[in-house]
């Protein structure tokens, strides 16, 4: 039932972020639901359900915005892939790795998207590292706010499964 849901998770944050999040972009700066989910989701309940989250993400990413197929799929992934690996050795600190580790995978996550983009369609120029910065920012801010609460909720009704019923 978990994979399921990060699936229809990924699904309605792609939608979101096809549809509504142009219009709140600030500046140059627009977040990134689906990365903001599926690394806050890795940290949060674990890796299978952030790579589900990662490929189902992409995929409808792909094809709602008209990127090559596969392309923001394998960026999320590797985000995704080190939301876990920044997760893992630190059991104790989820409550602030979401914090620490959006800004960077978001950095990351910009940058292997451009780059797959430009592999797969001629003609695509490279930005310089300043244009995925504002974005970056406005992802940490974001995830300084979503990625504690999602991990406290998860925690606790991880805790409240897992007492012994009398």
């Amino acid at each position: 039932m978990g994979l399921l849901l990060a699936a229809i998770g990924a699904t309605v944050a792609a939608l979101l972020e096809a549809s509504v999040i142009p219009y709140i972009a600030a500046g140059d700066a627009t977040p990134h639901p689906v990365l903001l989910g599926g690394v806050i989701w890795t940290i949060a309940a674990g890796i299978d359900r952030g790579v589900t989250w990662a490929f189902v993400g992409g995929l409808v990413l792909d094809s709602l915005l008209g990127r090559p197929l596969g392309g923001t799929s394998f960026a999320l992934l590797v985000a995704v892939g080190g939301a876990a690996a920044l997760a893992r050795p630190f059991p104790r600190l989820r409550l602030v790795a979401p914090v620490l580790a959006v800004p960077i995978l978001s950095l990351v996550y910009s940058m292997v998207q451009v780059g797959t983009t430009a592999a797969l369609q001629p003609g695509v120029a490279y930005p310089g590292l300043g244009a995925f910065l504002p974005d970056a920012l406005y992802d940490a801010i974001l995830g300084m706010f979503l990625g504690p609460i999602a991990v406290t909720l998860r925690d606790r009704r991880a805790a409240t499964s897992e007492r012994a019923e009398w």
